[in-house]
């Protein structure tokens, strides 16, 4: 990957590839998870400590079967072991549920895909009857054997006793010098086991990542899926090919998302939002008729109904507004509560203030509320209105139907129902001349 960052940890759809996997392997309700990593990869246990797995080190690289083995202590011989690969994120559970199927328990039973271009991938070999023989790696394959265009995806099922017996029986005599997994399929025929192989209808979900370009490549895939899921249920999107979903998307009903939006984390759009183009949505839920004009922010905020968000406006953590709330262009609300109907439409900055119902926050109006150690808080009653360019320097209060006259500086609480003026005093100097600068 050329990338500081192990592989399985690298990014798609704004989660680790990782986890793709074991949250697939999770659905299955198995009795254990095990996830096996190499010399050097401490960083990937640390990264996903949370999960409930059982981490297991493979002290030297061996290959892909003495991997395996490695977790085979940890497994009761009446149990099957299904294989998967933390760098083969897309697999789907519904293609996992056919690998598993109870009729096929005491089989070995392998995935397998059909490729216009197999290169790179171990292929499958099968008798004149049909029935799988053994897996050849593309470095070991005769010329023959590399136009066999069926692959093995790695992804396999196995009773354990007997997997833990093939297990000790591999070998190191390859190319590599490593003991391959897929060598377990020609010991399971000759102890005459049966093997079943089982086609995967999508080659892309079973498409592994090993450079930058590969991942790009599935986070297409992810994007067209997400994509298509939203459609299907009703959402309506400008341009399906320019949507990022990181993380899951709730909505109501006649939801309209046009181009280059991403959402990461979770996000709920109650019915009839509208969002528009390039805004960036993290973990945050905006109730129903609420319409976000282009390239706005919103980062954990609670967004009530039939509220104008935008352009331009960003709203940070913590953040909640009220029914019928107007954040326009330019403006920035962080840590802070805005009651039914209150607006701030031009170039404001409001940061931990509770913020009464129709309040008019005037452009360029600032709620200071850092000093230089620690943050403040400020409460505006209802119907307050701000003049243009005010500061309120927190910690403050300013009484209901207040009105603050344009350019003031209020650092003292502002009685209720009354004009405060807080400015210096217009003073016109006769004479005075600009200082001009001497010739050249």
């Amino acid at each position: 990957m050329k990338s500081a960052l192990p592989k399985v940890l690298q990014p798609l759809a704004g989660r680790p590839l990782l986890e793709h996997v074991i949250d697939t392997a999770r659905t299955l309700a198995p009795r254990a998870i095990h996830v096996v990593y190499g010399h050097g990869g401490e960083r990937v246990p640390a990264a996903l400590e949370r999960e409930a797995v059982s981490w297991t080190l493979q002290a030297e690289r061996l290959g892909t079967g003495h991997a395996v083995q490695q977790a085979m202590p940890q497994i009761p011989d009446d149990h099957r072991v299904l294989v998967l690969y933390g760098d083969v994120p897309l697999i789907s559970r519904a293609t996992l549920d056919r690998l598993l199927e109870p009729a096929a328990a005491q089989h070995l039973s392998l995935l397998t895909v059909r490729l216009e271009d197999p290169h790179g991938y171990g292929r499958i070999v099968r008798n004149a009857r049909g029935l799988v023989q053994k897996i050849v790696e593309q470095k070991d394959a005769t010329r023959a054997q590399l136009a066999i265009r069926e692959c093995n995806t790695g992804v396999l099922v196995a009773p354990a006793r007997q997997l833990r017996g093939w297990l000790g029986r591999l070998r190191t005599d390859n190319a590599q010098r490593e003991r391959y997994l897929t060598d377990v399929v020609a010991l399971a025929v000759k102890d005459r086991e049966p093997v079943r192989a089982l086609m995967t209808q999508d080659a892309r979900e079973v498409l592994g990542v090993n450079d930058k370009a590969q991942l790009a490549a599935l986070e297409a895939v992810c994007r067209a899926r997400r994509a298509q899921e939203l459609m299907l249920a009703g959402v309506t999107l400008a341009d399906p090919a320019r949507l990022d979903v990181r993380g899951t998307l709730l909505h109501g009903s006649d939801v309209f998302i046009d181009s280059n939006v991403v959402f990461e984390g979770r996000v709920v759009l109650g019915d009839r939002v509208t969002i528009g183009a390039g805004c960036v949505i993290r973990d945050s839920e905006i109730g129903a008729d609420t319409q976000v004009s282009p390239c706005c922010v919103i980062d954990g905020a609670r967004i009530g109904p039939a509220c104008l968000i935008g352009p331009f406006a960003r709203l940070r953590p913590a953040t909640t507004l009220a029914g019928a709330v107007h954040i326009g262009n330019f403006v920035e609300v962080k840590n802070s509560r805005l009651g039914e109907s209150a607006k701030a439409n031009h170039l404001a900055y409001v940061g931990d203030a509770e913020v009464g119902s129709r309040v008019n926050i005037g452009a360029g109006t600032i709620v200071a509320n850092y000093d230089g150690a620690r943050k403040n808080s400020t409460t505006i009653g209802d119907d307050v209105h701000t003049g243009s360019n005010s500061v309120l320097v927190a910690p403050i209060t300013v009484g209901a139907g207040a009105t603050i006259a344009a350019g003031s500086t209020v650092t003292h609480a502002v009685p209720a129902g009354k004009l405060t003026v807080a400015r210096a005093r217009q003073v016109t100097v006769e004479g005075w001349r600009r200082p001009v600068k001497p010739g050249k």
